[in-house]
Parts: structure tokens; C-alpha cells; sequence
């Protein structure tokens, strides 16, 4: 990721304007500080385009984020553009690195499925991850991270995506918080890097948008 003119495309939340009665696109200003940090350029992924994969072809994306926000189901639109994304993203080989509900639409995405949570115990509250892949260890030199939690979906082994391989191991509850694909350039956490621009978490974006570390 040496060259800054590097373009990520990134998927946006939808939120409710009910002054209006609207909705909006919507994305943390976190986002694009951390975007610009990695020496990129954010291309921010309308909801509501009738030619999604036209809108990506022309772009010229170099990798996708999936960001969080919005429990999969309650915009279908949204739900639905994601989907495109990533299927565009399949296609054209880019890399795509998904957040807390951008994990879990590729999680659905390749056959797996999420669990809700009967309590918040993953809800504002930071905890620590332990490293299990040593690829993934040696790119940010640690076993294990402290990270934090605003999600109430969980994923577990037995409802993992096909060939989708776990890095990241809640130590509270041995749920799922890092996976990777095994044949393709996608990563998924469930932490927020965009957050606190935790220095490891922008190691791990800048080294899956890098040819380099899928080979």
C-alpha cells in the first residue's frame, strides 16, 4: 500500500430521517480518518443504485470495506447491495475486508449464519482476542489483542461459512472475532479498527489490500 492514490470502496450504513421520512446513506467520519491514513482514497458505495456493478466497475477499486452498523435484515436494500459487492468483488479478484456486520453478510454470504445474544456482554465493552493463525501473528507481532465490542451477533465454528478459517478468538467466549477465507483475499473482524485506529488493526488493512500476503 506504498501508493497513495490506492482507492478503497466502502459500503454505508442506512439510517432513518424521521423529520423527513427518509432514508440516508450514511458512514463515521472515523471512516475517512482512517481511510486517508492508509494512504487511500475512500469511494463511498451508494445503497440505492439500479447499476451497482456499473458504479464498481467504473471506480476502479483497489479493495472493499464492509462496514458495520444496520443487523442484516432490517435493510433489505442495503442487504441487497452488499451482496452485489461482493459477488462484484469475487469476479474482479479485490480484496474485500468486512466490520462486526460486514463479518457477518460474508459469513452469511458463503453459507453460515450468526447467533443473537441474550445478553450485552459484547456491548461496549473491550476484551481481549487471542491470535490463532500464526500469518496473522507474525503480521502484527502478538498472540493476542485487546479490542472492542459494540456488536450483539456472535459467530461460532459450528456456524461458519464455508472456507472460512477463524485468526481471532474471543477469550471471554470462544466466539469468533477474525476469520479469513482460504482461497480468497477477504478478512472479516468484528471489531471496530475505524474506532480507535488501533495500530494493528490498520496493519491488517494495509496488508490484505497487499498481493503480497495472500501468496
Amino acid at each position: 500500500m506504498n501508493d497513495p492514490k490506492i482507492r478503497l470502496g466502502i459500503s454505508l450504513r442506512i439510517v432513518e430521517e424521521t423529520n423527513y421520512e427518509e432514508k440516508r446513506d450514511a458512514l463515521s467520519h472515523d471512516w475517512l480518518t482512517l481511510i486517508e491514513n492508509l494512504n487511500a482514497f475512500p469511494i463511498l458505495i451508494p445503497n440505492n443504485l439500479k447499476n451497482l456493478d456499473e458504479f464498481l466497475l467504473t471506480s476502479n477499486l483497489d479493495g472493499i470495506i464492509l462496514s458495520g452498523g444496520d443487523n442484516i435484515g432490517k435493510n433489505p436494500e442495503r442487504d441487497h447491495s452488499e451482496n452485489i459487492i461482493i459477488e462484484f468483488s469475487l469476479k474482479q479478484k479485490i480484496p474485500i475486508f468486512g466490520v462486526c456486520r460486514g463479518m457477518q453478510i460474508i459469513n452469511n454470504y458463503f453459507g453460515g449464519s450468526i447467533n443473537i445474544n441474550s445478553t450485552t456482554e459484547h456491548v461496549k465493552n473491550s476484551h481481549n482476542v487471542k491470535i490463532i493463525n500464526s500469518k496473522f501473528s507474525n503480521m502484527i507481532g502478538k498472540s493476542s489483542l485487546n479490542v472492542n465490542s459494540f456488536h450483539n451477533n456472535t459467530i461460532t465454528k459450528e456456524i461458519l461459512g464455508e472456507n472460512l478459517q477463524p485468526f481471532a478468538i474471543s477469550d471471554n467466549d470462544s466466539t469468533i472475532e477474525g476469520f479469513f477465507h482460504t482461497k480468497l483475499p477477504i478478512v472479516g473482524v468484528m471489531w471496530h479498527p475505524e474506532r480507535d485506529h488501533a495500530e494493528n488493526s490498520e496493519l491488517i488493512l494495509r496488508n490484505i489490500y497487499d498481493d503480497k500476503f495472500w501468496k
